[in-house]
C-alpha cells in the first residue's frame, strides 16, 4: 500500500531525500516558489506530475494538503541496531529519543522535526499505544520524516536493557525528575525517554531509566507539552555537545 505524503514542504523534502515517489498530484493552477521547486525536482528525478482538482486532493488527504500530494512507496521502520550503526558511521556518541505512549500524531511529528534539526540519530517507539508513521505525522514533521529513522520495538523495557548493554545512558524526562536537566551530562551516549500526553512515563519504563530529569518551571503551569519538552532537552544535548563556551 502506498503512503500519502500531503503538503508542500513534506513533498519537497521527500524529493530532496530521494524518496521513491510514484506520482505527485498538484492542484490545478497552483503556482508559487515552493511549487516551482517541487516541479523542478520531480522533473529532474523523472517523477510524474499530474494536475488535478482540489476536490480530488481533499478526498485523498483531507483539507491540509496545501494543493500538493505525493504517492510514495510505504515508509518502513528500521531496527534499533540501525540507529546505533548510524551514530557509529557519523563518529558520534549515540543520541536517541524514545517515546513511551505518545499517541498524538501532531506531537510525534513535532518531535521528529526537532530530532532532525538537533541531529538525533533516530526515534524508538513501541508497537502498541503510540502514534505510527501516518500521513498526519508526516505533515506535522514537515519533511523531517524523510531524514530521521524510526525503530519500532515490541517492548520498551527490553529495548532499554539492550541499549544499556551497548553503553548508553537512559535518561527519563518527568515534571518531578530527580535531577535538573541543565545540570546533567548529556555528552555521554544517551537515549532520552519521554512519556505520553497526560500519563507521562509508565512505571516499568521509569524503573529502567538510569535517572530522571526535570526542566525548571517559573510559571504557574507545572510542565510543558511533550513535544515542547523534547525540543528543549534535545537542544540541551546540542548545546553541551557542539556549542563552544570559549
Amino acid at each position: 500500500m502506498d503512503d500519502i505524503i500531503a503538503g508542500r514542504n513534506p513533498v519537497r523534502e521527500a524529493l530532496r531525500a530521494g524518496r521513491n515517489l510514484h506520482k505527485i498530484l498538484v492542484a490545478s493552477r497552483l503556482e508559487g516558489r515552493v511549487v516551482g521547486e517541487i516541479l523542478a525536482l520531480a522533473r529532474s528525478q523523472g517523477v510524474p506530475v499530474q494536475r488535478v482538482d482540489r476536490a480530488a486532493l481533499d478526498r485523498m488527504a483531507g483539507d491540509r494538503h496545501q494543493g500538493v500530494v505525493a504517492l510514495a512507496a510505504a515508509r518502513g521502520y528500521v531496527e534499533m541496531e540501525d540507529l546505533l550503526s548510524l551514530a557509529r558511521e557519523k563518529g558520534e556518541p549515540p543520541f536517541l529519543i524514545m517515546l513511551d505512549q505518545v499517541e498524538d500524531p501532531h506531537n510525534l511529528g513535532a518531535i521528529l522535526r526537532s530530532a532532525e534539526t538537533a541531529g538525533a540519530h533516530g526515534l524508538i517507539i513501541p508497537r502498541r499505544r503510540t502514534a505510527g508513521l501516518t500521513p498526519a505525522v508526516a505533515r506535522a514533521a514537515a519533511g523531517a520524516l524523510e531524514y530521521v529513522p524510526v525503530a519500532r520495538v515490541a517492548n520498551l523495557a527490553q529495548a532499554i536493557v539492550k541499549l544499556k548493554q551497548e553503553g548508553l545512558w537512559v535518561i527519563g524526562a518527568e515534571a518531578d525528575g530527580i535531577r535538573e536537566a541543565f545540570a546533567s551530562d548529556f555528552t555521554v551516549p544517551l537515549v532520552l525517554v519521554l512519556g505520553g500526553e497526560g500519563q507521562g512515563l509508565s512505571p516499568l519504563v521509569r524503573s529502567k531509566c538510569d535517572f530522571t530529569v526535570k526542566l525548571p518551571v517559573r510559571g504557574k503551569i507545572n510542565s510543558l507539552n511533550v513535544a515542547a519538552a523534547a525540543t528543549v532537552l534535545m537542544y540541551e544535548v546540542v548545546r553541551q555537545r557542539y556549542c563552544s563556551t570559549d
